[in-house]
């Protein structure tokens, strides 16, 4: 995967009338490498159902590298004597040679999972993984489930497992900085590794991965053409790893001289220590029709209400007194209510001999934008968005749709008039149905 940046119709103003209109201002790539293999083998143990019994391993190499952009499109030029005409390109300074990376990692995993027919009725399942990361070392993570037949027509069910991430390449080695000026002197502002010079100065810490508990319950109810699962699911994550608040040398005089050696204005650092614990219900109901004139169809309802809580945030990364905000109002709020709390989808599939159809209305919860202060919060409001699609398969190898999402042209409530006097943004952008409108399309599609 690799993302190049460039930077059209600008300029460096420190390079005059001799500065580029376009710069190429680096790039970010990366890749994996995977060798995986499986195996699954039943056994016959005299019950109605065998024993799986399956196995794997995996082998990954995992790349990132940051490369820089060309020198205009960061660099002071010849007129950068002039400490009121900003460096690099205007509208995305490019990335520096300082921000370069090449890193990589190997990671080998194994696991085994067996399922178990304990009785007709009852079935347990437990599966083992083991990882090795080559910088991060090994952990090991379970699951255990249980499917306990009540009737032929009902079933309850439930898991209880761990779970492991590993900091990503990305988390560990990202940096941008940009140059900025400060009492005439030009002094550096970005996002540093938690084990560069500057973050540790600051009293970061290598990161560490996330672990997670998961537990959930359900049953699931079939009678005929009619299937219907509830599920209640608890998730508790420790560790949860959050990019830091912007912390700048203006914040306390210790701060200053801590920074100022490496000549930085402001740094922020990816960090540990958000624990978030989410619970709620999944529902789904199925049920199909099928007649002799009218074709086949299929109604769907599925539903989710959940609620998140950050249980704990960083307060401090050591030694620095008093301790900055590391993780603030809004980034706590983006996170326990910047997703619907409910959320229900009700859609209907017909097929026919030659047409079909396909009807989906969305309900979403209302969803807050935080601000740094409460007062300045507002919300997208409860909306409720419905999507239409028509088909006709005008031979075997052939079908041509015809769409409209958002058929009734619903848009998020208005960001609030004294928050937006410049007009810029009209709706808020947390919208989990975005702010385009409506949206019609044609589909032909061949098959052969």
């Amino acid at each position: 995967n690799a993302l190049g940046l460039r930077t059209e119709r600008s300029l460096n103003a420190t390079y005059g009338a001799a500065s580029p209109t376009s710069f190429d201002a680096g790039a970010l790539i990366y890749d994996q490498v995977v060798l995986g293999a499986d195996f699954t083998r039943e056994f016959d143990i005299g019950r109605d159902e065998p024993l799986v019994f399956s196995w794997g391993v995996e082998a990954r190499r995992e790349t990132y590298e940051i490369q820089a952009g060309q020198p205009e499109s960061w660099n002071r030029g010849p007129l950068g004597v002039n400490t009121a005409l900003a460096g690099g390109a205007q509208g995305f300074v490019g990335l520096q040679p300082s921000n370069e990376v090449d890193e990589d990692r190997t990671a080998l995993s194994a696991y085994a999972d067996v399922e178990i027919p304990v009785s007709d009725r009852l079935r347990i399942a437990g599966a083992l993984r083991l990882e090795d990361y080559s910088d991060f070392g090994r952990t090991t993570t379970g699951k255990l489930s249980a499917r306990y037949e009540v009737t032929p027509e009902l079933a309850i069910r439930g898991t209880v497992s761990t779970g492991f991430r590993a900091p990503s390449l990305q988390q560990s080695y990202f940096t941008s900085t940009s140059s900025v000026i400060q009492s005439g002197v030009v002094v550096e502002t970005g996002t540093f590794p938690a084990t560069s010079p500057v973050a540790a100065a600051l009293g970061a810490r290598p990161l560490k991965p996330e672990t997670s508990v998961n537990l959930s319950l359900g049953a699931v109810l079939r009678a005929g053409p009619f299937d219907l699962t509830i599920d209640a699911y608890h998730i508790d994550i420790e560790d949860q790893i959050a990019l830091s608040e912007l912390i700048n040398r203006s914040f306390s005089g210790q701060v200053a001289s801590l920074l100022d050696p490496f000549g930085v204005q402001a740094a922020r650092f990816f960090l540990n220590g958000v624990d978030v614990t989410t619970q709620g219900v999944d529902l789904v109901a199925r049920y199909r029709l099928s007649t002799d004139r009218l074709g086949d169809f299929d109604f769907t309802l599925a539903a989710n209400v959940s609620d998140t809580e950050v249980t704990r945030v960083p307060t401090n990364t050591g030694g620095l007194n008093p301790a900055p905000t590391l993780f603030a109002r809004n980034r706590i709020e983006t996170l326990q209510q910047g997703t619907p709390g409910e959320k229900a989808v009700f859609s209907t599939d017909w097929r026919g001999d030659r047409f079909g159809a396909s009807v989906r209305v969305t309900h979403y919860g209302d969803v807050l934008q935080p601000a740094t202060a409460a007062a300045n919060d507002y919300s997208t409001g409860a909306k409720t968005v419905a999507d239409l699609e028509g088909r006709w398969r005008a031979t075997e190898a052939v079908t041509l749709s015809l769409g409209v999402d958002n058929v009734f042209d619903e848009y998020p409530d208005h960001v609030p008039a004294p928050l937006n006097s410049n007009g810029v943004l009209g709706f808020p952008y947390y919208s989990p149905f975005g702010f385009n409108g409506r949206y019609g399309y044609a589909r032909l599609r061949l098959s052969w």
